[in-house]
């Protein structure tokens, strides 16, 4: 098995699982049915294309900067009829960085590799408006586990998050993973957590999606940025008695 390590980064994010209709919220964290959706536009599948070898990938991610949720309001016109559409609300993460990660066949998750660097469609995050600000490729690890590749890559955070953490030599990261061997999750311990955004089908004409489970972890990296609160550290004052002036009483009262 092997394992590619994902980067996921730009002004905005947007990771639905549950999002229809007007109100289209965004999760926490990449979901699998986004990040495999990427990667099949990036092979040049269309929606109908069958997608159960990518589906069959063991997912996981890490949150390296969780961003903020932002709301866009939306109004909208047919453009054949003229009539008003729903108003819709779109949720979105702004300013996030995300390392996600897919276990697998070698082969499969070489050629997936080689199309994110010459993808056929243009990737996006989550939403076509959407678009990544830095590569989407990091790396290929060979015999090793998800846990493992996701906690060898380094702290990839925007310099001002990690400047604004300079105080913190090291930071725990949250990983979200398929429970494996490498997660130490058994059976006895339960489903975990669940989310449906397992792919069956993209097709538009019938989207299927089916549940899976997501065990918690954590992770801790270094911070490169750490360091002494030098450019915007509290300016040092000067002393100040202001009993200094004043000349003491002898204790006999004379």
């Amino acid at each position: 098995m092997s394992v590619l390590t994902l980067q996921l980064a730009g002004p905005l994010q947007s990771w639905g699982a549950s999002a229809r209709f007007a109100r289209r919220t965004t999760e926490s964290a990449p979901t699998k049915s986004g990040v495999l959706g990427l990667l099949a536009a990036a092979l040049g599948r269309t929606r109908d294309a069958d997608v159960s070898d990518l589906a069959g990938l063991r997912f996981g991610v890490r949150i390296d900067q969780p961003g903020t949720r932002v709301r866009d309001f939306q109004t909208a016109h047919h453009a054949d009829t003229g009539r008003s559409m729903p108003v819709s609300g779109r949720f979105y993460l702004s300013d996030a960085v995300f390392v996600a990660a897919v276990e697998g066949d070698p082969e499969l998750l070489g050629r997936v590799r080689s199309a994110l660097r010459a993808p056929v469609f243009l990737p996006f995050l989550g939403r076509r408006s959407c678009p990544p600000s830095r590569p989407v490729d990091l790396g290929l690890y060979d015999g090793v586990g998800l846990a493992e590749a996701l906690a060898a890559e380094e702290w990839r955070a925007s310099d001002w998050y990690q400047r604004r953490r300079r105080r913190d030599a090291e930071v725990e990261l949250t990983l979200l993973l398929e429970p494996g061997p490498d997660t130490g999750h058994h059976a006895d311990d339960g489903p975990g957590d669940t989310m449906r955004d397992q792919p069956i089908s993209f097709d538009v004409r019938h989207r299927r999606y089916a549940l899976r489970d997501v065990v918690s972890r954590s992770v801790t990296l270094p911070n490169p940025q750490a360091g002494p609160m030098a450019g915007n550290s509290r300016p040092s004052f000067p002393s100040h008695d202001p009993t200094a002036h004043l000349d003491p009483l002898p204790r006999d009262g004379s």
